[in-house]
């Protein structure tokens, strides 16, 4: 088993080539404001068909269960539109406090300037390249783990895996500029270890269920035999995928080895654990993220300063995962649950 340490925003992230890490010790906050009390929070959702969007906001509905705080979840289904009116909506419910989940906010800029202008206190999750406090459109923090990271470990296990003659096609999403960043860094890392980078492809995430399996078709006419390996921005992509593949007679074995950098859903859990058209992904504390929300929240609520956490991503691998039993999520072994109620006083 090989053992690899990262620089990781505010911590060193250890991954595991054979399994998710698992610490001991909680390595996040120990002390900030007690709950704030009787509050009413909104999570507006980018997607939450997406998994890893669906994944944090089950933590942030767990979390806001444990500060006894409301929380109403209005999901952007995908679409610009659907999320410009999921803020208002939130406006209009007179929410405390908004949690922006899974989307650039420069996307919403002129939508989230009416949330400041209104004094709403304001989180989120992936919402930008700048990670941890005051990141940009007013947003008190912006929850994630170092997104550069993320890649730069989805690429090198692509090189381990193929060696130095490996050709990948890269899938991403323009529409965010995070999006963006984590592909370039993808295409970097296999280039500078000497891998080739067939194509750099540009789909959006919320059309992947109709333009995957068609990309898929035309990319194996294309590239045949020289497209080994598969790496994408979200395990979302390789949703879509695998029919595509089957459909061409190509075994997960030997077909393109499909790998994600981030955000580790329960449906690329299963596919790697079932050997179905995806080889790993690097997944991200989503139910512990979804915790971390809601103390963020709570601390810009209260006039606190953020806490300037970054959580740890785990490279997931089918031997990891054996060692896992039946969890189809990345749920580090370290008591969040309680270090986090422990600080709210509850």
């Amino acid at each position: 088993m090989q053992k690899r340490t990262f620089m990781a925003g505010l911590l060193a992230t250890t991954i595991m080539v054979a399994a998710p890490v698992l610490a001991a010790d909680w390595d996040g906050p120990t002390s900030g404001p007690a709950a704030a009390e009787g509050k009413s929070i909104v999570v507006v959702a980018g997607d939450l068909k997406n998994g890893g969007i669906l994944g944090v906001t089950t933590g942030v509905e767990e979390a806001a269960a444990k500060i006894g705080w409301q929380v109403r979840v209005l999901d952007g289904a995908g679409s610009i539109q659907g999320r410009t009116a999921a803020i208002g909506q939130a406006l209009a419910l007179k929410a405390d406090g908004l949690i922006i989940n899974g989307f650039d906010a420069v996307e919403q800029q002129a939508a989230l300037e009416g949330v400041v202008d209104a004094g709403v206190p304001m989180v989120a999750w992936h919402s930008g390249p700048k990670i941890g406090c005051d990141a940009p459109g007013g947003i008190f923090a912006n929850v994630s783990t170092d997104a550069m990271t993320v890649s730069e470990v989805a690429a090198e296990w692509a090189i381990e895996d193929g060696g130095r003659d490996i050709g990948v096609v890269i899938f991403t999403d323009s529409t965010y500029q995070i999006a963006i960043d984590k592909a370039d860094r993808l295409k970097e890392t296999v280039e500078a270890a000497g891998g080739t980078v067939l194509e750099y492809v540009d789909t959006p995430i919320a059309d992947t269920s109709t333009r995957m399996g068609p990309l898929t078709t035309s990319l194996l006419q294309k590239y045949g035999d020289s497209w080994t390996h598969a790496l994408a921005i979200n395990d979302l992509y390789f949703d879509f995928m695998g029919p595509s593949l089957a459909a061409a007679g190509l075994s997960p074995d030997k077909g393109p080895q499909a790998g994600s950098a981030g955000d580790g859903s329960e449906a690329a859990f299963q596919r790697i654990r079932s050997n179905g058209y995806q080889a790993i992904t690097v997944a991200e504390p989503l139910n512990l993220q979804g915790w971390q929300l809601v103390d963020e929240l709570n601390r810009a609520m209260q006039g606190e300063a953020c806490s300037g956490y970054v959580t740890s991503p785990a490279l997931v691998t089918p031997e990891g995962l054996a060692k896992l039993g039946d969890s189809n999520a990345f749920d580090p072994d370290i008591p969040y649950r309680a270090a986090y109620a422990d600080i709210w006083g509850k």
